[in-house]
Formats: structure tokens, C-alpha cells, sequence
């Protein structure tokens, strides 16, 4: 159980923002140490290489400027090695013994030549060990008889006890026979060696592993500290729900991207926050609205059931409950329609639509209900005015605004339809010299059910079902367009609907004012 906690356990810190923020600190900070170390590494060893090999050139020109002569013996017929100096002087004698420790001197065969005082051989016990290379010798003979400038060899070469050493050689001329001699000049490349070993031993064993550990500690640290806010952001997001939306984020002041993260995040709750207001004030007003004909059936009913004596009193007490059905039956088609609207499933028919004459056709269907208000109606709209659009929805757009514009204009007032196109666009205007709208229910007049009350003792119309302007705004989105007003009191109100001359692709169909779906 123990070890099934600690896996799971482990997994989680693993799967973890700040455990992954960390390794990737870990990760970046340890491949910078290991290639700066390399790096040095590298550096290193070419210095230390780059100084053995100036002290070979040194030792190189020591040798052949004066300190080693070779000279031809005539009593025994051979060439012998003379070391010319003085050997009281400490430095010569430091010097020449430096040049001797890895030393070999041949003629043009290979054949190692004696010292003409000690008769010994000038071979170091080093070259010994690591062997003469005949082959090699002549081939150098040969390659600077041919190019006396050509560069020195340059050579590694490893003895028995694997210690590696640097070779040079070259060839030294008898001055007076011109008969080249190969020389070679080498040293010790085990304190180099050694040195790395102990650089690569200590940066990598010790300094790239504590200064990673230490490194991991504060990128923890580092970690926790940029992640407190977002906890804190997740805290205060576990704390909101449904019935406790109006909880904000309070913002850093620091203008990074943890503050626009905050800043976004309050937004979408602003607009949750308006979304469930509109769900709770819809539920309101459907109940409302649904409750209020039920009533009037229920009423009409128990008045027949309970009173009614005659005919004529059941016929009417039916009559009445049959005006309320139809009076439900609208909202229920109403509500039906505006749901088939926000779910897509309402797909506009397409058409070429004369917009001249379909105003003309509405302003004279019109003409009878506004001469009985005594409100004169006018229309003015050219023919061949061509919109691309669903007919029906727009003649339900203009309906409904004729219909409000005819509605709330009292006895004597005007009510005028017009049409004009601009470049690419097509303008709706319908106007009214009625009572107006007040400017703190302007932004409301296109939500569903919501319904301007009347002021002072001017007689206020029959109310409708508030879902006229909901239709208006919905079906000039649909078609790409936008619905603006402006109204004051008691001077009218004009609606300015902007329509493309080409209809938009229209996705999912939503109402103006309300998110999809709400």
C-alpha cells in the first residue's frame, strides 16, 4: 500500500508544471556546464600542447644554432656527434640535458651516430623504447633534399608504459660535406596528460554535479515563486460557481503575461456572469409570460364550470379561453423559432430580392391598420434595389418594425420606410415621430421579453410579447448585417439596419445581444 502511494505520489509531482520547469532548468544549466567545461577542456589542451611544442622549437634551435656539431672523422672514417658547451655554465648544462632526455640522432640509413668525446650512442633510453622507425627517417631525408624549406615532422608516439610523448624532427646539414643528418627532439606528454586528467576528474565529477544540484535547488525555488500566482489564480477559480460569478482576480499591476492570463480569465467570467443573468432573467420571463394565459384559461374555465347557466355563457367563457390558447400557442412558436435560430437548425433560403418592391408591397399592406391610428405612412424605396437575402426573414425584420413604428406613434404622427444602397451595402431606415424610447433602455430593447415601460400619463399601447426586436436584431446578423437606434423621448426613434448586398456565410445562427446557446 506504502509503495503503491509512493508511485502514485511520485507520478503526480513528475506529471507537475514546477517538477517539469525544473528539469528543464536542469537540463539547459547542465548541457551549458558540460559545454563550457568542454569547452575550457579543450582550450587547455591546445595550450598545454601549443607550449611543448615551443619548447621543442626552443630545444630545435639551441640544438642545431651551436650546442650539437657533427663533423666527419678522417682517422676512422665516420661522422661523429660533438656537443659544444660550456659545461660549468648551470643553463647550458640544464639546457643540453633537457634537449638529451628524448633524443635520437641518425644519418640518412637510420644508423645512430656516437658521441665523438664519450663514444656513447645519441639515443635517449626513451627513443629506445619507443623504437627507431628507419623507414620513416629516410623517407624525411629524402622529402627535404627535395624541399630543404618543407616544415618539421611532427609526430606522438607512445612507449612501453603508454606515456605519450612529442615528437620533432627534422635534419641538420655537415657544413662542410652537406651530408643531412635526421634529428629528433621530444618530451614527455604525461604532465599534460596528468592535468587533464585531474581538470576532467574534478569539473566533472564535482563542479558540473554540485553546481547542478545546486542549480536544480533554486530552479525549484525559482519555480514555486512564478507558479504562487497561478495557484492563486486556480484557488480563486475553484472558489467561483454558478451562484457566486460577481469573485474577480485581483490583478498584479506587473503588465506580464500572468496579468493578461488574469485579465482574460476575468473577462470570461464577466461573460458567464452576463450569460447566467440572461438564462435566469429568460427562465423569468418564460414563466411569466406562460403563466400569465394558463391563468386566463384556467380562470375562464372555473368561471364556465362554476357559473355558466346558458349557452351563451359557455360560448363566451370558451371564447375567451381559446384567445389565451392562441395567445400561448404564439409564444410557444415564438420560443421555437428563436431556439431553432440559436441552435443553426433555421437555414436561410437564398434569393435575389428587389428590396424596392418589397418595401413598396409591406408600406401598402400597412396602409389600412396606420390610417385607423391616424398616423400617416410613407415609403421610399427605388426599385432594382437587388439584395441577396431569405425574403421571408426580411419581410419579417420590416414587419416587425413597421408593426412597433405604427404601434407607439400617436394620432397625427408619421412613420417612414425607406431604402438607399452605398457601394456594397444596403441601409434599412424606419422611422417614427412616436413617443421615443428613454436612453437607459436602449441597450435592453433587443433582449427577449423585454418590453419599454410606459411614462407619465400617456395612454401606453397593448404590450406584445417582447420578442419582436429579438427577431429584428437575429435576422439582420443572420445575414451579415448590424441593427443600430436612436431615439429620445417624445421626438420618435429610427432603426438603421446595414445589410451586405451579398449575403455572408452564415454559421450557427444566434440572436444579437445573447452568446449562442444561452
Amino acid at each position: 500500500m506504502i509503495r503503491r502511494w509512493r508511485k502514485r505520489d511520485l507520478r503526480r509531482l513528475s506529471r507537475g508544471l514546477r517538477f517539469r520547469l525544473t528539469a528543464s532548468y536542469a537540463i539547459l544549466f547542465s548541457l551549458i556546464l558540460i559545454g563550457v567545461a568542454t569547452g575550457f577542456r579543450l582550450y587547455l589542451q591546445k595550450t598545454l600542447n601549443e607550449q611543448v611544442e615551443q619548447d621543442l622549437n626552443d630545444y630545435w634551435i639551441s640544438a642545431k644554432g651551436g650546442y650539437l656539431r657533427i663533423f666527419w672523422d678522417r682517422g676512422s672514417h665516420q661522422y661523429f656527434a660533438d656537443w659544444y658547451y660550456d659545461d660549468t655554465d648551470p643553463d647550458e648544462r640544464t639546457l643540453v640535458g633537457e634537449i638529451k632526455k628524448v633524443f635520437l640522432l641518425t644519418d640518412r640509413h637510420g644508423n645512430v651516430l656516437l658521441d665523438y668525446k664519450t663514444k656513447e650512442r645519441q639515443i635517449s633510453s626513451t627513443f629506445e623504447d619507443i623504437g627507431i622507425d628507419k623507414a620513416a627517417i629516410r623517407r624525411r631525408i629524402e622529402k627535404f633534399q627535395a624541399n630543404p624549406t618543407a616544415p618539421p615532422d611532427w609526430d606522438t608516439r607512445r612507449d612501453s608504459d603508454h606515456v605519450r610523448y612529442r615528437i620533432r624532427g627534422g635534419v641538420i646539414l655537415n657544413p662542410e660535406t652537406q651530408e643531412p643528418f635526421y634529428v629528433a627532439i621530444g618530451e614527455s606528454l604525461d604532465p599534460n596528460d596528468k592535468i587533464l586528467a585531474r581538470y576532467t576528474l574534478f569539473v566533472y565529477s564535482l563542479v558540473i554535479p554540485g553546481a547542478l544540484i545546486l542549480g536544480s535547488l533554486l530552479g525549484w525555488a525559482m519555480a514555486g515563486s512564478v507558479l504562487t500566482p497561478v495557484r492563486e489564480v486556480a484557488q480563486t477559480a475553484q472558489r467561483i460557481t454558478g451562484s457566486n460569478l460577481s469573485l474577480r482576480i485581483p490583478s498584479r499591476q506587473a503588465d506580464d503575461e500572468l496579468d493578461y492570463l488574469i485579465l482574460t480569465f476575468n473577462r470570461m467570467i464577466d461573460r458567464l456572469d452576463a450569460s447566467f443573468q440572461q438564462m435566469k432573467q429568460f427562465s423569468t420571463d418564460v414563466s411569466h409570460e406562460l403563466r400569465t394565459p394558463i391563468t386566463g384559461i384556467r380562470g375562464q374555465l372555473e368561471v364556465a364550470l362554476f357559473t355558466a347557466k346558458t349557452t351563451d355563457q359557455y360560448r363566451e367563457a370558451m371564447f375567451n379561453a381559446l384567445q389565451d390558447i392562441d395567445r400561448l400557442s404564439q409564444i410557444v412558436r415564438a420560443l421555437l423559432l428563436l431556439s431553432q435560430a440559436e441552435s443553426g437548425q433555421l437555414v436561410l433560403q437564398k434569393t435575389r430580392v428587389d428590396l424596392g418592391e418589397l418595401i413598396e408591397d409591406l408600406a401598402e399592406q400597412f396602409q389600412i391598420p396606420a390610417e385607423a391610428a391616424g398616423v400617416h405612412l410613407s415609403a421610399d424605396a427605388p426599385r432594382g434595389c437587388f439584395l441577396t437575402a431569405d425574403r421571408v426573414q426580411i419581410e419579417r425584420m420590416i414587419t416587425n418594425l413597421l408593426s412597433n413604428a405604427v404601434k407607439f406613434t400617436p394620432e397625427g404622427g408619421r412613420v417612414k420606410v425607406s431604402a438607399f444602397a452605398h457601394d456594397d451595402r444596403i441601409e434599412i431606415t424606419v422611422e417614427d415621430t412616436g413617443r421615443g424610447i428613454p436612453a437607459e433602455h436602449l441597450p435592453h430593447i433587443f433582449d427577449r421579453f423585454y418590453r419599454v415601460p410606459g411614462s407619465g400619463t400617456a395612454p401606453v399601447p397593448e404590450q406584445g410579447l417582447g420578442l419582436g426586436l429579438s427577431f429584428v436584431a437575429w435576422i439582420a446578423k443572420a445575414h451579415g448585417g448590424s441593427v443600430r437606434v436612436d431615439s429620445s423621448p417624445g421626438e420618435g426613434t429610427r432603426f438603421t439596419i446595414t445589410l451586405p448586398m451579398e449575403l455572408q456565410e452564415a454559421g450557427s445562427l444566434e440572436l444579437a445581444g445573447q452568446p449562442a446557446g444561452s
